[in-house]
Formats: structure tokens, sequence, C-alpha cells
């Protein structure tokens, strides 16, 4: 290989990338599950909604990916997405609020109150304080599993 095809290799790879970062969240999801080895014909043969039946076909995934729709997906449709991909509901509706309403979650969804009571005492700490806490936390989680709990 000389360095011309170094060059055109680096380009394509920037190319890729920059696709992806432009590429909305919710679509960023479902392309992630396609590099993970999941195809886009068993993502549609997982796509269902079990309370109203609503399917999803291999194209509509498809295209959420490469040419999304100006609207964004039904309800039933993103429960569908979450079977097809394996994710949390609450995952794809957050992924769908940043791709179609510019939308970024800043709550703890999935965390109970005792995890957000915790973060929210942390979020007024500086960075050495942060970087201390993390520290305990991950130094009681290895003595946990050293001891074998």
């Amino acid at each position: 290989m000389n360095r011309e095809d170094d060059d055109m290799k680096a380009s394509a790879t920037a190319a890729t990338g920059a696709a992806e970062s432009q590429m909305g969240a919710l679509s960023r999801l479902i392309q992630a599950a396609n590099d993970e080895g999941l195809s886009y014909q068993d993502m549609a043969n997982r796509a269902v909604d079990t309370q109203t039946g609503t399917r999803l076909q291999k194209q509509a995934l498809q295209k959420l990916v490469k040419t999304p729709p100006v609207n964004p997906p039904s309800i039933a449709q993103l429960q569908a997405i979450a079977n097809a991909i394996g994710r949390p509901l609450w995952q794809v509706k957050e992924a769908a609020a940043a791709q179609w309403l510019e939308y970024e979650a800043t709550e703890l969804a999935g965390y109970d109150e005792e995890v957000r009571i915790i973060v929210g005492h942390l979020a007024g700490k500086t960075k050495a304080d942060l970087l201390r806490w993390r520290m305990m936390i991950e130094a009681e989680e290895r003595a946990r599993r050293e001891s074998g709990e």
C-alpha cells in the first residue's frame, strides 16, 4: 500500500465518521444495533408493539437510518423499534426527542429516587471532589468483587 492509498482510506474513514455524526440519535441507535451484528431483517422480525400490533418492516428501519422522515415515529412505532433493537423504550423515546425535537433529556430516567438524590448532591462539586467520590465508589465496588459479594 502506498501513501496515496493511505490518504484515500483516511478520507473514506473521515467521510463515514462525518456522516454518522450528522445522523440523528434514533438513527444512530438503529445503526449501532446493525453494526453490532443485528441485520435489518432480524430487527424487522422483532419490530412489533405487542399492545397495538404495530409492526415495522425492514425498509422502514433502513429509512429511519438513511433518510429519516420529517415526522417522528408514533409511540407504538417507538415501542416496536425498542423491541427490534433490544433497548428500553425510554432510551428510544429519548433518542427520538433528540432527533426530531432537538431535546436533550437531562433527567435520570431509569434510576430510583436514591440515585437521583446522590447525583443531585454531586452536581455542585468541584472536579477534585468528583474524582474523590468516583475513586471511593470504585474502591467499594472492587472490594465487593474481591470479597465475592
